[in-house]
């Protein structure tokens, strides 16, 4: 375990993070031959859609070997497992989800671009599951290359504590080596080399001494808060050692608190050999983190620490269907080891699985495999019944880790099958579809028969479609995307429920009264029991809750689902023979319905956090169409020659944005989109909203 490295690649899309993982491929021997992304040869972009496309959709997992030269682990072979993930917000949850699972990560930023906004929301995601990082500043060899701003803004922007471990020789077409701040050397590319394998290592210019030395006292300043040694060293101004500073940047990685910089170009090959010995002495083993905590069926905290010998038990972070071997079950080894053939048990489920086959993946090729160790990212063939973020373990252990949290989708469509036989096959292909992905949801309308589907963007969706074409052989009409509109209310109100029906017999009877109040936006729902003295039993307060929040899965202004409010139960009655479960279920129902209509119920809309790159002769088109789609211009500034433009625009404004900021530009612009909040709708629009809606009840369920 000590040896093993589980990090992911993250970051803003078109930053390079394919690409660095083409050229760690070629350099760890598993590829003979470099892929390139914008031919549609590489490895980790195996989809049909990935490779016509040129982006990233499903994260990719990949296991290669590395034996550094330098440091403390110099000589020793490691073995890395490196998950590719998308960059493109719509496939937010494959990072998610990797990063769940990851000991550590490098993050990939453009050297011309530098922080961008989808870099700020892998960081935050990162910085959710604290995974230590390192950064790749990469594109070294394009115009406008400016390794020193990119750290400025990843301290400004993302508030890191980040410092070169490696400072640029020359830039742009100039680039021509690195120098080593931690051994004070310097890495001379050899350009007769295209490859990138060759390179001289020679004393530092000494032009660039002083340079390097100032870079290297500012180092070892910022490694003393995390290393008692360094900081006696540095007080006492004694010699710091190229070991002794190595430790000391892992120990200051592994904290969270620190992140060493490397600039590179992974299309011309520069850099990453350099990149794989900071990945290797830098980020952690699994033996280096803190145990991974999850709770028992006695929902007591239980502690599991990476140990081959101890009990299994691992996280299902992502399911694949294969058209070879069929359903591809990903998982995280975290205590234990994992057999081929043995049975595990499953705590959600309450029953045993066995698998069949056990592989580790490199990419879309397989390599079987007989037992899985503590710390290691593979591949299960035979278990069912499973869902992302299960846990699978030793029976005796019976215990579930926490599993990856996931957005809610913003944006729905109807999908209708052509044949009879064609709907069958859409119901499995869309079961498998939603297994694979959480963000991706199915549901059907009773009232109209139709099949809706629902996720994170316009290309979320478009992917979904072409596979259920091509993979499924699904010919199915989709119709036009609809927006995941939310509701809230304003004022606090109470209301009454009464639900009561005599047909001879026994009849049915339940009432309740309560009170709801406004919540801050992202709260979420809060529903609690204040009844006293008995005056809606025990046994039909769990009912009451239920209708509660089967009535907040439709307003009372469109159909849409009710987010942000409090309720209390505060009075009710009941009959002594009469009353049922399911009459304070409709009880529950029609008192948050009559509340709902007193409370100022209104209508949310999604507005999307929208980051525009044009040329600046653009500029003005841009802010003007961006305000014509009611948006509202947050921040703009300049690089070089470009433009950065970051708004807030409802989505409802941005179909058809990618075609239209084209024109505008002549095809020089380029954006990225990602949820921010919820807004009120305004009036002038609420009207057409609200009559859509009813006309195409389908939609209420989102």
């Amino acid at each position: 375990m000590e040896y093993t490295r589980n990090i992911g690649i993250a970051a803003h899309i078109d930053a390079g993070k394919t690409t660095t993982t083409e050229r760690i491929l070629y350099y760890t021997g598993v590829v003979h031959k470099i892929g390139e992304v914008h031919e549609g040869t590489a490895v980790t972009d195996w989809m049909a859609q990935e490779r016509e496309r040129g982006i990233t959709i499903t994260s990719a997992a990949v296991s290669c070997a590395w034996t550094t030269k330098t440091g403390p682990f110099a000589g020793q072979e490691h073995r890395v497992n490196i998950i590719d993930t998308p960059g493109h917000v719509d496939f937010t949850a494959e990072v998610e989800r990797s990063l769940r699972v990851l000991d550590g990560a490098v993050a990939i930023f453009c050297a011309v671009g530098g922080v961008q906004s989808q870099s700020e929301t892998v960081w935050r995601q990162a910085d959710k599951y604290r995974v230590p990082r390192i950064a790749f500043v990469n594109k070294m060899d394009r115009t406008g290359a400016d390794f020193f701003g990119a750290i400025e803004e990843m301290r400004t922007k993302l508030a890191a504590n980040a410092h070169p471990l490696y400072l640029p020789i020359g830039a742009e077409e100039d680039f021509a080596g690195m120098i080593d701040i931690v051994a004070m050397k310097a890495v001379f590319f050899d350009e007769s080399d295209p490859l990138g394998v060759k390179f001289d290592v020679k004393e530092i210019p000494a032009d660039r001494l002083e340079q390097a030395q100032f870079y290297r006292e500012s180092l070892v300043e910022a490694l003393s808060d995390h290393d008692d040694v360094i900081a006696g060293k540095f007080l006492e101004g004694e010699e710091i050692s190229e070991t002794e500073l190595k430790i000391a940047i892992r120990k200051a990685t592994n904290s969270i608190n620190f992140v060493g910089v490397i600039p590179g170009s992974a299309f011309k090959n520069k850099g990453v050999q350099r990149l794989l010995d900071a990945v290797v002495n830098y980020l952690p083993s699994p033996l280096d983190l803190p145990p991974m905590e999850g709770m028992n069926s006695m929902e007591e905290v239980v502690e599991l620490g990476p140990d081959d010998h101890g009990k299994f038990a691992g996280l299902v972070f992502k399911l694949w269907t294969d058209p070879f071997v069929g359903k591809l079950v990903f998982c995280r080894v975290y205590s234990g080891k994992l057999v081929k053939g043995s049975q595990v048990y499953n705590p959600r489920t309450r029953k045993m699985e066995r698998v069949s086959r056990l592989m580790i993946m490199k990419a879309d090729a397989r390599e079987d495999i007989e037992v899985s160790f503590s710390g290691d990212i593979c591949a299960l063939i035979g278990v069912r019944n499973v869902t992302t973020g299960d846990t699978l373990c030793d029976k005796v252990l019976d215990v579930a880790l926490e599993p990856p949290t996931f957005p809610e989708p913003v944006i729905s469509m109807s999908i209708e099958p052509n044949t009879q036989a064609d709907r069958e096959k859409m119901s499995q292909a869309l079961s498998r579809l939603s297994d694979e992905d959480p963000t991706f949801q199915v549901t059907s309308n009773e009232e109209t028969g139709q099949t809706l589907i629902a996720g994170m963007g316009e290309l979320h969706l478009e992917i979904i479609r072409d596979r259920l074409f091509r993979e499924f052989k699904v010919q199915a009409r989709a119709g036009k995307p609809q927006i995941a509109y939310r509701e809230t209310i304003a004022n606090a109100s109470s209301g009454e429920g009464k639900f009561v029906r005599q047909s001879g017999g026994r009849g049915q009877y339940g009432q309740a009264t309560i009170k709801i109040e406004p919540m801050k936006p992202g709260e979420g729902i809060e529903v609690v029991s204040e009844i006293v003295g008995g005056v809606i039993p025990k046994e039909f307060i769990k009912p009451t809750i239920d209708g509660i929040y089967e009535a907040a899965k439709n307003g009372v202004v469109a159909g849409y689902p009710v987010i942000d409010f409090k309720v209390r139960i505060v009075d009710g009655s009941f009959h002594e023979v009469d009353s049922s479960e399911m009459a304070f279920k409709m009880a529950g129902i029609f008192a948050f319905r009559d509340a709902m209509k007193n409370a100022g119920p209104i209508l949310l809309e999604p507005v999307m956090k929208v980051e525009v790159t044009t040329p600046e002769e653009y500029q003005g088109d841009v802010m003007g169409d961006l305000n014509r789609r009611r948006g509202r211009i947050q921040n703009m500034e300049t690089k070089t020659n470009a433009c950065i433009i970051t708004a807030k625009v409802p989505l409802e404004a941005m179909f058809g944005y990618a075609t239209d900021v084209r024109s505008l530009s002549k095809g020089r612009a380029n954006y990225s989109m990602e949820p921010s909040h919820f807004e009120e709708v305004p009036a002038s629009l609420l009207g057409s909203i609200t009559q859509t809606s009813f006309r195409e009840p389908a939609r209420t369920k989102f």
